[in-house]
């Protein structure tokens, strides 16, 4: 299993850990970025989630470091607690195979633990760190922890850690680092307030745009829910009960209209979790336990989960409000259907959402319509078959004007006779498009 690894000279212990991780063969971003990364070059990675970009950086960073030197050689940073702990497992699950003198010492720093004490810890400089920008730039100011002897320092998520405020922070980091620093970005995309950072740390990097086979799972059902006389909330109760989800996830735009919905819901007798950018540490860390323990079925949230938190298990994705940035619709769906498992996204929608909703189909999304009726949750056939059906009844309708002209004398009763010659015109055209 590890024959396709072992041709990027990695050391012993690396492809070990490959062989437990049943890695078949590198992914496409793997492939192209293994040799470079061994090779001390600063690259730009741009995939979307599942590409297998964090084993990219982790696997030539992990061979690289030099065991004997008792000093912090990486530094990979993460916009959310709870990314920095997924890293950090993996990295354990690879440094496990190190022995002896080979041993290899990783620490994870996130806010909302106890500073004073990771900084008493500190005696002993760890090989890797991995963290929040934030609670790495604080250790760092207290001189707890030394990163001027780094040589690597990595950007997970840039994209996101720009969004939620933090690049400040990683440049500060950086600053600290050595001039020849090798710096690795990750991105699903990369926005142009993005770049200045780029500019600064990297001259001419190595760039990898891993495209997607498709924009999103193939066994995710994309459905459109019109809202009409109810209120939005009142819409996703009635998906809710209706579906009765393994685990559902709403999503907001805002961590206003987030706690809103969730309290309307609580209201309406569901038990409902919220998970959002306001949550202390404890009271996410508390969430995120009852969320894994399925101790909920619906959680409210904003695009914090839609990348900044991995939820497992997510049968269906309800979307109260079309995200404003539209490639986050993409991110909010992919929380279902993982792992081979199917799923169904809803998305909540009026008329005013017409030109964002056909922007999504030209990523190559094909929506179904549902309603309810009786009670019930009806598909009722491919959107772009309700447009062509539209546009149809459009067309006779213009036809008709032209056809059926009017009487140029005034007669009474004039107008209620072309209007019957008008509606039986146009029924005439109607039965021959059928036919």
């Amino acid at each position: 299993m590890t024959k396709q690894f072992e041709r990027f000279n990695l050391k012993p212990f690396i492809l070990e850990a490959v062989n437990e991780l049943r890695f078949q063969k590198p992914t496409e971003v793997q492939e192209r970025m293994i040799p470079a990364l061994l090779n001390g070059e600063s690259a730009i990675g741009q995939s979307q989630t599942g590409t297998g970009k964090t084993h990219a950086f982790l696997l030539p960073i992990l061979s690289n470091i030099d065991a004997a030197k008792q000093e912090v050689q990486a530094v990979i940073t993460a916009p959310t607690r709870e990314l920095a702990n997924q890293i950090y497992q993996e990295v354990l699950k690879i440094t496990k195979f190190c022995t002896g003198e080979d041993m290899i010492s990783a620490r994870c720093y996130v806010g909302g633990t106890d500073k004073q004490r990771t900084i008493d810890r500190l005696k002993t400089q760890p090989h890797i760190v991995v963290g929040t920008p934030g609670r790495i730039k604080d250790l760092m100011v207290e001189n707890a922890l030394l990163v001027h002897t780094a040589k690597t320092i990595v950007v997970d998520e840039a994209d996101l850690m720009l969004d939620m405020g933090f690049i400040e922070d990683v440049d500060k980091v950086a600053a600290a680092m050595p001039e020849n620093l090798q710096i690795l970005v990750f991105s699903a995309t990369i926005p142009e307030k993005l770049k200045p950072f780029l500019r600064k740390y990297m001259e001419n990097p190595k760039y990898t745009h891993v495209a997607p086979k498709q924009v999103a799972a193939e066994k995710i059902k994309h459905l459109l829910m019109p809202l009409k006389s109810k209120t939005r909330t009142r819409t996703v109760r009635d998906l809710l009960v209706k579906y009765n989800p393994y685990l559902a996830i709403v999503f907001t735009n805002t961590k206003k209209k987030a706690d809103e919905v969730a309290d309307e819901l609580l209201q309406e007798g569901l038990k409902v979790g919220r998970l959002h950018g306001d949550l202390n540490p404890r009271e996410r860390k508390k969430m995120m336990k009852s969320i894994n323990d399925l101790e909920f079925q619906y959680v409210v949230a904003t695009d914090l989960a839609a990348r900044g938190i991995d939820i497992e298990g997510v049968s269906h994705v309800i979307n109260y409000e079309l995200p404003t940035d539209l490639d986050f619709y993409i991110h909010r769906v992919g929380r279902t259907a993982r792992a081979d498992y199917s799923g169904i996204a809803v998305t909540i929608y009026e008329p005013s959402d017409e030109n964002a909703i056909n922007q999504i189909e030209n990523l190559g999304i094909q929506f179904t319509q549902l309603e309810i009726r009786a009670g019930e949750l009806v598909e009722v056939g491919p959107r772009n078959k309700r447009k062509a059906r539209k546009k149809q009844i459009n067309e006779i309708d213009v036809a008709a004007k032209t056809a059926v002209k009017k009487s140029t004398k005034v007669k009474p009763g004039y107008k209620k006779k072309h209007k019957y010659e008008v509606e039986q015109y146009k029924k005439r055209q109607r039965r021959l498009k059928k036919r």
